[in-house]
């Protein structure tokens, strides 16, 4: 209501309730004045309120001329306090002057629409301030509840209270106490400009130490390009071995890779050898073992054939036939060792 009203007295700025949850006294005071301007014109009411005693002094001055003029009674405390209990003592003046401002000659039908479209307006600006009174009412709550523990805890603290309050205050130790504390700050500010000084030095320092490094610095690059300039007495003949070595080694790769094609060579060659060898130890093998049969099957032939001549002929005649089995058999196997 307090912003309506004031826009509707044409008040030139916008005006929120948010610009009073903390104290804001040039606001105050610039509201206090233009209401008293638009009461009377002609007041004048100094608006310095620079310092606490020119403050006070407009407060005075303000509640004095509003007491006086229009029988208004405002709280200085309230006033002087620039939060939201101002504006409930700003709020006696303008609601006057609104009233009187409706009286002059405004229809109730544009009262209603207007104030209408005002509901209209602080149902919608005002969503904030909900969320402001939510807040403040579950702190309210918590606020509340310490409060009521801590008064529990008021029959205990209450001895305790009155013992510190009864101890007569010793002013030595007062004093001595503030001294201490303002040696400590006097100490605190003398090593703030030891710091101070030191940071200077030591900047200076920095910059000496910088010129210096710009200085080596453009000497080394003036060093590089004359380095990268000059060529070496050496690299012609650096350039000739490289090339000698560049062939060298050329043929050294070839050389490499044909060893290493003849050593594959060898042994593909040996693993030939190896598996003809193989071979042919398996055929002797199967020889030998044929050979074995053959002579077991010539033994038991022999066998049955000196049994029948023993039968038809006399004793001498069995060394005979032995001898030329022996022969035979003799011939035979190096028929086939031959073959």
């Amino acid at each position: 209501d307090f912003t309506e009203m004031m826009r509707a007295l044409g008040y030139p700025r916008l005006i929120s309730m948010e610009n009073f949850h903390t104290p804001n006294f040039m606001l105050v005071s610039e509201v206090l004045l233009w209401l008293v301007k638009r009461y009377e014109p002609q007041t004048d009411i100094p608006p310095d309120v620079e310092t606490e005693q020119d403050r006070v002094f407009f407060i005075k001055a303000v509640a004095q001329f509003m007491a006086t003029k229009a029988h208004i009674k405002l709280n200085t405390k309230k006033l002087y306090q620039a939060d939201g209990y101002a504006v409930k003592e700003l709020l006696k003046i303008t609601s006057v002057l609104y009233g009187a401002m409706n009286t002059k000659g405004v229809e109730c039908a544009d009262v209603s629409e207007e104030d209408s479209s005002k509901f209209k307006f602080d149902l919608g600006s005002k969503i904030a301030d909900l969320k402001a009174a939510r807040q403040l009412a579950s702190e309210i709550t918590s606020k509340g509840a310490s409060l009521y523990d801590l008064l529990g805890k008021e029959v205990e603290l209450r001895e305790a209270r009155t013992e510190s309050i009864a101890r007569p205050l010793e002013i030595n130790e007062a004093e001595k106490m503030m001294k201490i504390a303002i040696d400590c700050v006097l100490e605190q500010v003398q090593k703030t400009k030891d710091m101070l000084n030191n940071v200077a030095l030591d900047e200076a320092n920095l910059e000496a130490k910088i010129e210096k490094r710009k200085l080596e610095l453009e000497r080394s690059q003036k060093r590089l390009q004359t380095l990268q300039s000059v060529r070496p007495a050496f690299m012609d003949e650096y350039e000739k071995i490289e090339e000698q070595l560049q062939k060298q080694y050329s043929s050294y790769i070839e050389k490499f890779r044909n060893l290493t094609y003849m050593e594959q060579l060898l042994d593909d060659h040996r693993r030939t050898e190896q598996e003809m060898f193989e071979e042919a130890a398996n055929m002797l093998r199967l020889m030998q073992n044929r050979l074995k049969e053959e002579e077991q099957h010539l033994l038991k032939s022999g066998n049955n054939d000196d049994s029948d001549i023993e039968i038809q002929e006399n004793e001498g005649s069995n060394s005979e036939v032995e001898d030329r089995q022996i022969m035979k058999r003799r011939t035979a196997t190096e028929t086939l060792l031959q073959g």
